[in-house]
């Protein structure tokens, strides 16, 4: 069984309603997270599935309305891509939104790696 596009939009829904059963469904136990952000030059890195639903979490409930809107994906062979714009709310009230795309490799229907890049770009205000 191989992952679809179709798959990867599924994801992303689970993503958008912060469900992690749904999101952890579609990654390998051994699979490689790089973040958007970190000290190394691969941002910060999560092994396994345990690590990596604790950041997906850590993100939802850092943003409560963290969102990825107008996502797309692609896949060819072991190799995907998805590109989407993310928006979230910090705690004080200061917004991200910024456009970025998952690199995904691909193992027996499952993700067994993801790197996340995001636009760098300074935060807006809170809105009031």
């Amino acid at each position: 069984m191989s992952i679809t596009a179709d798959d990867l939009a599924s994801l992303f829904d689970a993503f958008n309603r912060h469900d992690i059963d749904g999101v952890m469904r579609f990654f390998a136990e051994d699979c490689v997270f790089n973040g958007v952000a970190g000290p190394d030059v691969h941002g910060t890195r999560f092994v396994g599935t345990e690590a990596i639903a604790s950041a997906f979490s850590g993100v939802w409930k850092a943003m409560s309305d963290a969102h990825w809107a107008h996502h797309g994906h692609f896949v060819h062979g072991d190799r995907a891509v998805s590109e989407w714009t993310f928006s979230g709310t910090n705690g004080d009230g200061s917004r991200v939104e910024a456009e970025g795309c998952d690199l995904f490799t691909l193992d027996g229907g499952k993700i067994v790696r993801k790197q996340a890049f995001r636009k760098n770009r300074p935060l807006l205000p809170a809105q009031r």
